[in-house]
């Protein structure tokens, strides 16, 4: 599924052979006693805050994207913040999933406008944040690698484009973040760490998704130790997280990653939720799978890893 469908993903609710079931209400011992922010798309219809706060409470979550869209009215924003605060659940962020940095001029003027509602949005609806990409310097692929990613202009593009969206909103209740790409920065804690720096705007965060950082096998095996590197330097920078898996395909005589749903891979689940024990208001949110019945069984196998972590 594209991050950037998540506004009332529920018009996908009909998929191949009939319409998908919310949860089952009962769910599972580890749902039951979970104290983790936990989130995803919905697959149950919804059409106004209470129909929404249902659908939310069916999968078990305690998180949930953004209910609305970037054309929603103040009145419709304010009564689902409300509902939110009443049913006990965050959310997460708002995606601005976009390129401003873009060489295209058009394409860069479009992404920082779709950059500012976002954030607007986010702060109104006092989402824990704002997340997009830094972008690109691809023309056919808007989140796609090229040689100049990673040019000292590049970064000091990043840094002025990011300054420029924050400044315009000047956000009280949440946090412009970028989230990690193997082929633009942030790439790496210390780039994050860098960019933090430069940025220097408080509104300005981490959005953290550590399977967008694995860039060798070297990684892969070790994911664990990347993992603690970033809440160690990023801490209380992290706003929210990302959940997936990974594979290394094999034979190849080349490295090649996939995605997989949580649970099927070799990511460090259990340093991953050990970690975000200790931030207990970060939510994880769950992302690229298709069905209902995947993110179910994702989210059983993070509430289950959750449960024995100390």
């Amino acid at each position: 599924m594209n991050r950037r469908t998540f506004s009332k993903v529920t018009s996908l609710s009909i998929l191949g052979s009939g319409l998908l079931a919310a949860f089952p209400s009962n769910g599972s011992d580890f749902k039951a006693k979970s104290k983790l922010r936990l989130g995803g798309p919905l697959f149950e219809k919804y059409d106004s805050p209470d129909t929404w706060v249902t659908a939310v409470k069916n999968t078990g979550y305690r998180a949930a994207y953004c209910p609305v869209s970037l054309q929603a009215d103040k009145n419709e924003i304010k009564a689902y913040k409300k509902a939110a605060d009443k049913g006990d659940i965050l959310i997460s962020e708002v995606g601005a999933w976009s390129n401003p940095i873009s060489p295209d001029k058009k394409t860069a003027k479009e992404a920082f406008e779709k950059c500012v509602a976002s954030l607007e949005l986010a702060d109104q609806i006092e989402a824990k944040c704002c997340v997009n990409i830094a972008g690109s310097k691809n023309v056919t692929d808007w989140k796609g690698p090229h040689m100049e990613n990673f040019s000292e202009d590049t970064f000091d593009q990043i840094v002025e484009t990011t300054r420029k969206i924050i400044d315009e909103v000047k956000p009280k209740n949440t946090f412009y973040t970028l989230e990690a790409m193997p082929w633009v920065f942030p790439e790496s804690a210390d780039a994050y760490l860098r960019l933090i720096k430069a940025i220097d705007r408080k509104a300005f965060a981490v959005h953290l998704d550590p399977v967008n950082m694995v860039v060798s096998p070297a990684v892969f095996y070790r994911n664990g130790d990347l993992i603690k590197d970033c809440f160690k330097k990023l801490g209380a920078n992290i706003k929210s997280c990302h959940a997936k898996d990974l594979i290394l395909k094999e034979p190849t005589d080349m490295p090649q990653f996939a995605e997989i749903r949580p649970g099927l891979g070799q990511m460090d689940y259990r340093v991953f939720l050990t970690e975000m024990k200790k931030f207990p208001e970060v939510p994880l949110m769950m992302e690229h799978l298709q069905t209902a019945e995947e993110y179910r069984a994702g989210a059983e196998y993070i509430w289950k890893v959750e449960a024995e972590v100390k």
